[in-house]
């Protein structure tokens, strides 16, 4: 059977993550990667899920081990609610405005389902976050592409961008903006305060969406929490994306929307074609572990430790990257993530292969690009290696670079 000539366009079009197959390399013996985003396993509260596991099955039985509403756990939903409430000051939300989806990724699936389509656009950031792009781009939309700054998306172009899509009639074919406001993924920046104003005046003037992407905002080590976007201008403008994959654990797969609830119900529609329901079991889990525990609490030790590895990776970008003319890294103030720029000219996908030969692993800049252009920047993310080994991989990389931009008559 040549199953090749019965495949879709999006069967066709569906390719591997290049993010998982360099990754692989990770696995070498004697490698430092500073590739994958994954929380470091020592922060994940085993023994307290462990326990609540055992009584839930044991007691809830009825509920964890069946099917579960497509909404999710009514209990998990409020206890979030009452988490936007104490930790954010938002109030007002019920279940209705609740949806919990099989890890984040699935709820940029199905936003990509609800909003797009051939003829849409999409505003994004530029890096793009390789998730939402890979859930986006299987709807074959249009993207219209917005520079990141040093404090989040240069509002000026995004102004410039939306005033020449009205003029040319397509601001209708706009369906939302899409935004990582803190510790950005992969280019590490937060958002400003003024530019979350601005962007907010934008929609409401263009009468779009905001998709709020904000897995990492509780994972802030340095400087004042900002308010978040669904916070500042409500549900019937902003859906709220989030996960516990980077607070609790990834393998709970757990991630929620949060919007009005008409959207939140578009969003409930779309899933029951997709899963039908997310686990029972370990939406009781989380909903039991937050009745019992304060999150807040418990993720202070994580906040610490990935604290002192991007500090550890700091300190060693400027004793190693220092005196290499034109390089620059973004200093996050939370989150998973560094942005590393290269001076004009570096190809970091083209670098990656005097990476691999060092045993020295990052992700190059090119998978964030929307229209997969060269990059002469790459993802470093700090929270996994131990502190030897952040120091060791910058070195191997600090080689590498110079061994490239030699090779290239770079430096």
């Amino acid at each position: 059977m040549d199953f090749e000539t019965k495949y879709s366009k999006l069967g066709n079009s569906l390719q591997s993550s290049l993010i998982r197959e360099l990754l692989k390399y990770a696995s070498v013996p004697n490698a430092i990667s500073f590739g994958g985003g994954v929380p470091d396993p020592e922060t994940f509260p085993r023994k307290e899920l462990s326990q609540i596991a055992s009584e839930i099955i044991e007691k809830e039985y009825a509920y964890v081990l069946q099917y579960s509403t497509t909404e999710g756990d009514p209990e998990l939903a409020n206890q979030i609610i009452a988490m936007l409430e104490r930790i954010y000051g938002i109030s007002n939300l019920s279940e209705n405005n609740i949806m919990f989806t099989t890890g984040s990724q699935e709820a940029l699936e199905l936003a990509g389902k609800i909003f797009l389509d051939e003829e849409s656009i999409a505003i994004v950031e530029d890096p793009f976050y390789l998730g939402a792009a890979s859930a986006f781009k299987m709807r074959f939309p249009k993207f219209v592409t917005i520079p990141l700054e040093d404090d989040g998306m240069n509002v000026d172009v995004l102004e410039k961008e939306l005033k020449s899509l009205d003029e040319k009639g397509l601001i209708k074919k706009v369906k939302f903006i899409y935004v990582i406001p803190n510790f950005h993924n992969p280019a590490g920046v937060t958002l400003s305060y003024e530019k979350r104003k601005r962007i907010i005046e934008l929609a409401e003037r263009y009468d779009l969406p905001i998709i709020e992407d904000d897995p990492y905002g509780l994972l802030r080590f340095e400087g004042e929490p900002l308010d978040p976007i669904f916070k500042m201008a409500g549900p019937e403008r902003v859906i709220l994306l989030n996960t516990f994959s980077k607070i609790l654990a990834p393998g709970l797969r757990i991630g929620v929307v949060i919007g009005s609830e008409q959207v939140v119900r578009k969003f409930v529609l779309a899933k029951q074609g997709t899963d039908l329901c997310s686990s029972a079991l370990t939406q009781r889990l989380a909903a039991r572990y937050f009745e019992r525990y304060d999150i807040l609490q418990q993720i202070t030790p994580t906040i610490k430790l990935y604290k002192s590895k991007k500090d550890t990776m700091m300190q060693a970008f400027e004793e190693y990257f220092g005196d290499i003319k034109g390089i620059k890294w973004v200093k996050p103030e939370g989150g998973l993530f560094t942005w590393v720029t290269l001076p004009e000219g570096f190809d970091t996908m083209e670098m990656f292969e005097i990476a691999k030969q060092k045993l020295v692993f990052y992700i190059p800049g090119q998978p964030f690009t929307p229209d997969n252009k060269v990059s002469p920047s790459m993802r470093m993310s700090f929270c996994l290696p131990p502190h030897e080994k952040i120091v060791e991989g910058v070195k191997r990389l600090r080689d590498t670079i110079l061994e490239y931009g030699k090779t290239k008559g770079l430096i």
